[in-house]
């Protein structure tokens, strides 16, 4: 049981690492892509947009638009996870330390690698906290919960999304550009590689005497097993993460 316990620990303090280093990891990548001066993501022209219109810095600019998206889950009925609320928070202030500690890049010869290693490090982002399995981001759960609402799929509900965002954020003053098409056609393949990389096992569960017709576990009393086919099913965790922010 104390092995077990150990296990469960670790397995937890693992998945806590992997979530906080990928949110941070997300925001200084996103970073990046703001001195690469060649095109932002879809929401990071956005909050690019925003930023310019307000005078506020982009990071907390991201910060506010995740908590709004956040309060449109309350009719959509999603539930947010700490995953969630830490996306919020933790993706800009590592934004804004970011852009605090790179200046301002000059010629192509150093735009184009801070553009590349940007995008990279977003999907190894991405990978790290989706597969710490402590609920999706903002922007992700207001997709899926429109999706489930409206009936549309998936596909069309994120595209529509981000054709608004980026259409948004460009008539603010967001940069669009041929970073903004590398990074739509890139993030799903590094998404994927890095997601089955960062891939954490199930813990394992306390070990089961099995005996015909009785179920025994370590300190528990033997119950006759239910009859195959009879009983509820186990639902599946609610509110997985499926793309990135």
């Amino acid at each position: 049981m104390a092995r077990t316990t150990r296990r469960s620990t670790t397995h937890l303090s693992r998945r806590l690492v992997q979530l906080y280093a990928g949110l941070a990891l997300y925001g200084a990548s996103s970073a990046l892509l703001v001195r690469a001066e060649l095109g932002l993501e879809p929401w990071g022209v956005l909050h690019q947009g925003l930023a310019e219109l307000t005078g506020i810095s982009i990071g907390v600019v991201s910060i506010i638009v995740g908590a709004v998206v956040l309060l449109l889950w309350i009719p959509l009925r999603q539930r947010p996870g700490l995953g969630t609320v830490s996306n919020v928070f933790v993706v800009g202030l590592a934004m804004d330390g970011t852009l605090a500690v790179v200046g301002e890049l000059d010629g192509y010869g150093f735009r184009v690698p801070a553009l590349v290693l940007g995008i990279v490090l977003n999907g190894v982002a991405t990978g790290l906290y989706i597969a710490a399995r402590f609920g999706p981001g903002p922007r992700d759960g207001l997709m899926t919960g429109l999706n489930r609402v409206t009936g549309r799929s998936i596909r069309l509900v994120r595209t529509a999304i981000e054709v608004a965002v980026v259409a948004t954020g460009f008539v603010l003053g967001g940069s669009l550009g041929v970073g903004t098409v590398v990074y739509a056609l890139a993030i799903g393949p590094l998404a994927q590689l890095f997601l089955r990389v960062f891939a954490l096992p199930e813990p394992t569960a306390p070990a089961v005497t099995a005996v015909p017709g009785i179920t025994t576990a370590p300190g528990e009393p033997s119950t006759p097993a239910p009859p195959l086919g009879s009983g509820p099913v186990a639902a599946p965790a609610p509110g997985q993460a499926i793309l990135p922010q």
